[in-house]
C-alpha cells in the first residue's frame, strides 16, 4: 500500500486536554445544576437565554419562517426513517422456550421509558439528525424522550432541526448544546429530569461527555466527528469521489475523509479535484481544515489489499464506487452504513434513507 496523503492524528496531550474539560464540565453541572449550565453556555455557547426549555410559542414563531418545501422534505425524512425503524422492531421478536425438564426461559424486548437526544448543532443545521435519533425511540415505545440542541441561531435552534425534533417525536426540547447537555441529561437539574439514556452524535467534547457519563446512563455508541471512506477503483468519476468526501468534511474540522483506491492515477485525479473543489468552499468552511489535517489517500496493490484496509478502518460511512460494487458487499464487515454505487452518495443516502 501506498500513502499519497496521510492524516495529522491530534496529540495525546489535546486528548487529555478534552477529557479534563468535560470532566470539569460534568462535575459543575452535577453539583450545580442549572446555574452551572447556564455558566457553560455563556462560555461556550455564547448562549444567554434565561429559559432553556422551548415554548410552545417560540417553537411556532420559528417555525412560521420555514418554507413550505423545506417542511415537506423534513416530512419525507421523518416518515422514511420511521418506515425503516419499524421495519426493524420487526425483526426483534421475543422468545420463551423450554430447555430442559422445569427449565423455561427466555428474553423479552422492553423499550427504554426515558431518552435524552442530542441534536448536534455545528456551523450547518443537519435537518435528518432529530429524525435519526428520536424516531427510533418513539417506534421503540419510549415514553420521554428530550432533545437538546445548541442555541446557535439567533438565540435558539435552528427553525429546521426545531421542526425536525418535534415532528419526529421529542416530548421536550432544550436549547443547550455541547458536553454540558450531556451532564444535564444523564445527570438532571432543576429545570431538566435525568434521563436513562443519552443518544446522538457530536463532537469531541460531546463523545468524551458521553463516555464519562456512561454508566450513570446508558448510551448508543461513541460518535465522534464523522468519517467516510470511499473504495473506487479505475472506473470511478474523480469528480464524484471528491465531491463525496468533501461533502462528508464540511461536517466537522476533525472530519476524517478517506479514499483508499486500486488505480494510483485516480487517486491523483480526485486530489486534484479536491484542490479545485476546495477553492469554491466558504473561507469558514470546516473542509479548510478537516482535509488538510485528516484526509488520507492510500493506493493498494490488489483489490484484496482494499478491502482489508476498509475493514481495518472499520469507518462510519464506507462508499463502493467499482465496477460491480454489490459483489464486494460480503467481504466488507466493519463499518456503519455500506452505501453501494457511485449514486448512493453519502451526503444524501445517509440522511434520508433511516438507517
Amino acid at each position: 500500500m501506498q500513502y499519497l496523503k496521510r492524516a495529522i492524528i491530534p496529540s495525546r496531550q489535546e486528548s487529555e486536554d478534552i477529557e479534563s474539560v468535560v470532566k470539569t464540565v460534568i462535575s459543575d453541572i452535577r453539583k450545580g445544576g442549572d446555574q452551572a449550565v447556564r455558566k457553560y453556555e455563556e462560555e461556550f455557547g455564547h448562549s444567554h437565554r434565561t429559559l432553556f426549555r422551548v415554548s410552545d410559542e417560540e417553537y411556532q414563531e420559528s417555525v412560521s419562517t420555514l418554507d413550505s418545501e423545506v417542511k415537506v422534505l423534513i416530512e419525507r425524512t421523518v416518515e422514511r426513517v420511521k418506515r425503516f425503524a419499524e421495519a426493524q422492531l420487526g425483526c426483534l421478536t421475543e422468545l420463551e422456550d423450554e430447555f430442559g425438564d422445569g427449565i423455561r426461559m427466555g428474553h423479552r424486548v422492553v423499550p427504554i421509558e426515558s431518552v435524552g437526544a442530542y441534536i448536534p448543532g455545528g456551523r450547518f443545521p443537519l435537518l435528518s439528525s432529530a429524525a435519526m435519533v428520536i424516531v427510533p425511540a418513539r417506534v421503540a415505545g419510549a415514553n420521554r424522550i428530550i432533545a437538546c440542541s445548541p442555541a446557535n441561531y439567533k438565540g435558539g435552534i435552528h427553525p429546521a432541526v426545531l421542526y425536525s425534533t418535534h415532528l419526529s417525536g421529542a416530548t421536550e426540547i432544550y436549547a443547550i448544546g455541547g458536553a454540558q447537555a450531556i451532564a444535564a441529561m444523564a445527570y438532571g437539574t432543576e429545570s431538566i429530569r435525568a434521563v436513562d439514556m443519552v443518544a446522538g452524535p457530536g463532537n469531541r467534547y460531546v463523545a468524551e461527555a458521553k463516555r464519562q457519563v456512561y454508566g450513570a446512563v446508558g448510551i448508543d455508541l461513541l460518535a465522534g466527528p464523522s468519517e467516510i471512506m470511499v473504495l473506487a477503483d479505475d472506473s470511478a468519476n474523480p469528480s464524484t469521489v471528491a465531491v463525496d468526501l468533501l461533502a462528508q468534511a464540511e461536517h466537522d474540522p476533525f472530519t476524517r475523509a478517506l479514499l483508499v483506491s486500486t488505480s494510483l492515477d485516480l487517486a491523483k485525479s480526485v486530489m486534484s479535484e479536491i484542490d479545485i473543489a476546495m477553492q469554491l468552499l466558504p473561507n469558514d468552511s470546516p473542509a479548510r481544515e478537516s482535509w488538510p489535517q485528516m484526509g488520507e489517500v492510500m493506493v493498494a496493490e490488489t483489490m484484496e489489499e482494499a478491502i482489508a484496509i476498509c475493514n481495518v478502518y472499520a469507518v462510519e460511512h464506507l462508499h463502493i464506487q467499482t465496477r460491480n460494487p454489490r459483489d464486494l458487499m460480503k467481504t466488507l464487515y466493519n463499518y456503519g452504513s455500506l452505501f453501494l454505487g457511485a449514486n448512493s452518495s453519502v451526503v444524501f443516502s445517509d440522511k434520508v434513507s433511516g438507517t
